[in-house]
C-alpha cells in the first residue's frame, strides 16, 4: 500500500471532500496550462475579430415614435351577437402586425423615396429589407407602443419613424369608416327580411292556438302535469305499501312452514294484546317453576297452575291467529288499492301525452317568433349605435412622441462587444482546450495508470536531458544524486513494497511499443538494485535489437545468443563484469535468425535456472509487446513484469490491450513506470510536486557528499577543490 493510501484513509470526510476539490481544480489548471499556448491564440483571434467587426461596422442610429392605441369606440366593438369581436389582446397584437404589414411599408416607401435610399438600393425586396430595420416594441402593462427605425443616417430614420406612424393613424381611420357604412348597409338589408319573419311568426302561433283543446300550453300552468304528479305519487305510495304487506304475509308463510310457532312471528309477537299474554304465560311459567320446587306434580296447585298455563296458551295462539288475518287482509286491501291507482296513472298518462305533442309544436313556432323577433330587436339597434358611431370622426390611435434625429448611435455597442469578445474568446478558448484534451487519451500521470490501465503504479522517470547512450543507461551510477536516480531509487522501492516482493526475484522490462525507454528502465533499475548489496544480473533479452551493451560498453562475441545456440556451456562465457558493484550484464551478442524459437528453448530456461541460482535479481530487457511475442514467452518464465511507458506517447486502449495480452498469458505485472517526463519544462503542469520534491532530496544528497569530501580533505590537511 502506498502513503497516499493510508493518508485518503486517516483523513476525515471534510478534509478528504476539500482536497478533491482542490486536486479537480488543480487538474483544471493543469489542462489550460498545458494547452496553453491555444488558448492564447484563440483569445487572441477572437478578440481581435471583434475589434476588426467595431473598426469595419457601420454606425447606426435610432429613432423611436410612440403610439397610445385605445379600445374602439363600445357601438362598433359590442357586435357580438351580429359577428364575433376580438378580445383586447388580440386587437392590439393584430394592430402591432398591421404596423409591419406590406402594404403599409410600400405607402412609406414612396413617400420617403426609399427606392434611392443606398441601404435599400440593391436589396431585391425593398418592403422587407425596410421591415428588418424596424422593431415594435409594446410596453408592458400599457396601451402604449414604440416605433423604432434603425439607419445609418439619423435624420432618415426619424423621417422613417414619423411617415409610418401617421400613416398607419390614416390608415386606421379609413378602415374604420369604411367598416361602419358595410355594417349599416348590411343591417338594413338584414331589417327587412327580419320585419316579415317577426309577422309571419306571430299569425302561426294565433293559428295554431285556435287548433288545439288544451286550456293553456304554457309550462308554468298545466293542469294535466299537475294531475299526473298527484296520481303517480299516489300510486308509488300505494305500491310501496302493497309490496311491504305482501313480503309480510310471505314471511309468515314461511315462518308457519319452518314449523315455528305463530306467536314466535316478529310482526305478531309484536301486538299489544299478543305481547300482553305472552307476558302473562312467561308469569305464569315461572310460577309453576317455583311451585315444583315445593310440591310435587300431584299437588293441586300444581295443577291449577298448569291449567292456567294451558289456558293462556291457547288465548296467545288466538290472538295471534287474529293478528295473521289482520296481516293477510292489509295485504289484500293494499294490492287492490294499488291497482285503482295504477288505472289512474295510465289515464293521465295518455293526457299528459297529447298535451306534450301539442307542447312540442307550440314551443317550435314559440322559439321561431322569439328568434325572429329578438333578432329583428337587435339588429334595429345595432343600426342606430352605427349610425352614432358614422358621426364619429375621432380615431382611438394617436401619437404620443413623434421621433426625432439621435446624435449618438446604438450599433456596434463597443463596450458589449469588447465585453463578449473578451470573455466569449476566453470560454471558446478554455473550452476548445478541454475538448482537445478530451480527445487526447494517451497516458500521462498516474491516475490514468490506476483508472484505465487498473495496475499499480511504481513511479514517474524524468527526461534524462543527454544525447550519450552511456550517460542515460547509467544515470543512476553517474549521477547519483540526480532527480532521475532518485526516480529510479522510488520504482525499486515501490516493487519492494508491492503486494509479494518476497516472491519476485525475476523481472522482465517491456513496454507497448519501441522507443518508450524500456532499456534505459532496465539499465537503471539493475544498477539502483545493486546499490543495496542484492547481486544482480541484467540480461539484454532484445535479440532483435540490443541496447544493453553500448550503456555499459560492453564488446564480445559471446552472449546470450552464443549460449543459445550451443556455442558454449559455460553462463559465465556470457556473463560480464561492470564498473557497478554487485552488478552484472549478459549482453545479447551476435543477432540471430528466429529469436522467438531460441528464447523459447529449453536452453534458455536452462539459462535462467542458472542465473537464479547465481544472483539475488535477475532483470531482463525485453522487446516491446506490441512488435514480438518474445516478452510473453521470457516473461512466462520470470516472476513478475515491470511496464514502461513513455509520458504522452501511448493511447489509453492500445497500452489497455497490451496490458491485457500480457495478463490472458497468465503472467503478473507487478506495476507500470512512467517514463520520459520533462519536469522543468513542457511537463512540468503536471508534476510540479514531483519535482520539487525530487529537487529537496537531490539538494540532500548533495549536501551529504559535499560533508563527505570536507571531511576527506580536513582530514588530509588539503584545500578543497570548487566543487563541480
Amino acid at each position: 500500500m502506498s502513503y497516499s493510501y493510508y493518508t485518503s484513509q486517516a483523513a476525515p470526510p471534510e478534509a478528504s471532500e476539500s482536497s478533491s476539490s482542490n486536486l479537480n481544480l488543480r487538474h483544471y489548471w493543469n489542462i489550460v496550462l498545458q494547452r496553453r499556448w491555444l488558448v492564447i491564440a484563440t483569445f487572441v483571434s477572437v478578440f481581435v475579430l471583434c475589434l476588426v467587426y467595431l473598426f469595419k461596422a457601420p454606425r447606426i442610429y435610432s429613432a423611436t415614435a410612440r403610439l397610445q392605441i385605445d379600445r374602439e369606440s363600445a357601438a362598433s366593438l359590442n357586435l357580438n351577437e351580429v359577428v364575433m369581436s376580438m378580445t383586447d389582446q388580440d386587437y392590439l397584437q393584430t394592430q402591432y402586425r398591421n404596423l409591419l404589414s406590406r402594404s403599409l411599408l410600400e405607402i412609406v416607401i414612396k413617400r420617403e423615396k426609399i427606392n434611392e435610399d443606398s441601404r435599400y438600393r440593391d436589396s431585391p425586396d425593398v418592403a422587407r429589407a425596410l421591415a428588418e430595420d424596424i422593431r415594435i416594441n409594446p410596453i408592458r402593462l400599457s396601451r402604449l407602443v414604440d416605433v423604432v427605425v434603425e439607419h445609418p443616417n439619423a435624420s432618415k430614420a426619424a423621417g422613417i419613424a414619423n411617415a409610418l406612424v401617421e400613416e398607419f393613424i390614416e390608415q386606421n381611420l379609413v378602415q374604420k369608416q369604411k367598416r361602419t357604412m358595410d355594417m349599416l348597409f348590411f343591417l338594413r338589408s338584414q331589417a327587412n327580411g327580419l320585419e316579415v319573419d317577426v309577422a309571419k311568426a306571430e299569425e302561426d302561433i294565433q293559428n295554431y292556438r285556435a287548433q288545439v283543446k288544451f286550456v293553456s300550453l304554457d309550462s308554468s300552468y298545466n293542469i294535466v302535469a299537475e294531475a299526473l304528479s298527484q296520481s303517480q305519487a299516489q300510486y308509488a305510495m300505494a305500491k310501496a305499501q302493497a309490496q311491504t304487506t305482501q313480503t309480510i304475509v310471505e314471511e309468515l308463510d314461511r315462518h308457519i312452514q319452518a314449523g315455528n310457532p305463530l306467536e314466535t312471528f316478529p310482526k305478531i309477537a309484536a301486538d299489544g294484546k299478543v305481547n300482553s299474554l305472552q307476558l302473562q304465560l312467561s308469569g305464569q311459567e315461572n310460577e309453576l317453576a317455583g311451585l315444583l320446587k315445593r310440591y310435587k306434580d300431584k299437588h293441586p296447585a300444581v295443577i291449577q297452575a298448569r291449567s292456567k298455563i294451558e289456558e293462556t296458551h291457547r288465548s296467545v295462539q288466538g290472538a295471534a291467529q287474529q293478528v295473521a288475518e289482520i296481516l293477510r287482509s292489509e295485504a289484500r286491501l293494499a294490492k287492490a288499492s294499488e291497482q285503482i291507482l295504477a288505472a289512474n296513472v295510465k289515464e293521465w298518462e295518455d293526457q299528459q301525452m297529447e298535451w306534450n305533442k301539442a307542447k312540442m309544436q307550440y314551443d317550435v313556432l314559440m322559439r321561431k317568433a322569439q328568434s325572429s323577433k329578438a333578432l329583428f330587436d337587435t339588429v334595429l339597434a345595432k343600426m342606430k349605435e352605427i349610425e352614432l358611431v358614422q358621426r364619429d370622426k375621432g380615431n382611438n390611435i394617436r401619437v404620443i412622441d413623434y421621433a426625432y434625429a439621435a446624435t449618438m448611435p446604438v450599433k456596434p455597442r463597443v463596450l458589449l462587444t469588447l465585453f463578449l469578445g473578451a470573455f466569449g474568446g476566453l470560454g471558446l478558448a478554455i473550452g476548445l482546450a478541454f475538448f482537445v484534451n478530451f480527445l487526447d487519451d494517451s497516458i500521462k500521470s498516474q491516475d490514468d495508470v490506476e483508472l484505465y490501465l487498473h495496475l499499480p503504479f511504481l513511479g514517474y522517470i524524468p527526461n534524462i536531458k543527454t544525447n550519450s547512450v552511456v550517460e542515460s543507461g547509467l544515470q543512476a551510477h553517474l549521477h547519483p544524486q540526480s532527480n532521475a536516480a532518485e526516480s529510479f531509487r522510488t520504482v525499486r522501492a515501490a516493487i519492494a513494497l508491492g503486494a509479494k516482493a518476497e516472491k519476485m526475484r525475476v523481472f522482465t522490462v517491456t513496454s507497448t511499443i519501441p522507443s518508450e525507454g524500456k532499456s534505459l528502465v532496465a539499465s537503471n533499475l539493475a544498477v539502483v538494485v545493486a546499490q543495496t548489496g542484492l547481486r544482480t544480473v541484467l540480461v539484454d533479452a532484445d535479440l532483435r535489437r540490443p541496447s544493453l551493451h553500448k550503456a555499459f560498453q560492453l564488446h564480445s562475441p559471446m552472449g546470450l545468443t552464443a549460449y543459445l545456440t550451443e556455442q558454449t556451456n559455460r553462463v559465465d562465457d556470457v556473463i560480464q563484469t561492470t564498473e557497478v558493484t554487485n552488478l552484472d550484464v549478459a549482453c545479447c551478442g551476435q543477432i540471430r535468425s528466429q529469436p522467438s524459437e531460441l528464447l523459447g528453448s529449453q536452453r534458455m530456461v536452462q539459462f535462467m535456472q542458472e542465473l537464479s541460482k547465481r544472483y539475488d535479481r535477475v532483470i531482463l530487457d525485453c522487446p516491446p509487446v506490441s512488435a514480438v511475442s518474445d516478452p510473453l514467452i521470457l516473461s512466462a518464465m520470470a516472476d513478475a513484469v515491470v511496464f514502461v511507458t513513455k509520458f504522452n506517447k501511448v493511447r489509453r486502449d492500445h497500452a489497455r490491450r497490451t496490458i491485457q495480452r500480457i495478463q490472458d498469458a497468465g503472467i503478473h505485472i507487478c506495476g507500470v513506470v512512467l517514463n520520459d517526463i520533462d519536469f522543468e519544462g513542457r511537463d512540468s503542469y503536471y508534476y510540479s510536486y514531483t519535482y520539487y520534491q525530487n529537487r529537496y532530496y537531490s539538494s540532500y544528497h548533495r549536501e551529504r557528499a559535499e560533508s563527505r569530501r570536507q571531511a576527506v580533505v580536513e582530514s588530509s590537511g588539503s584545500t578543497p577543490a570548487p566543487h563541480a
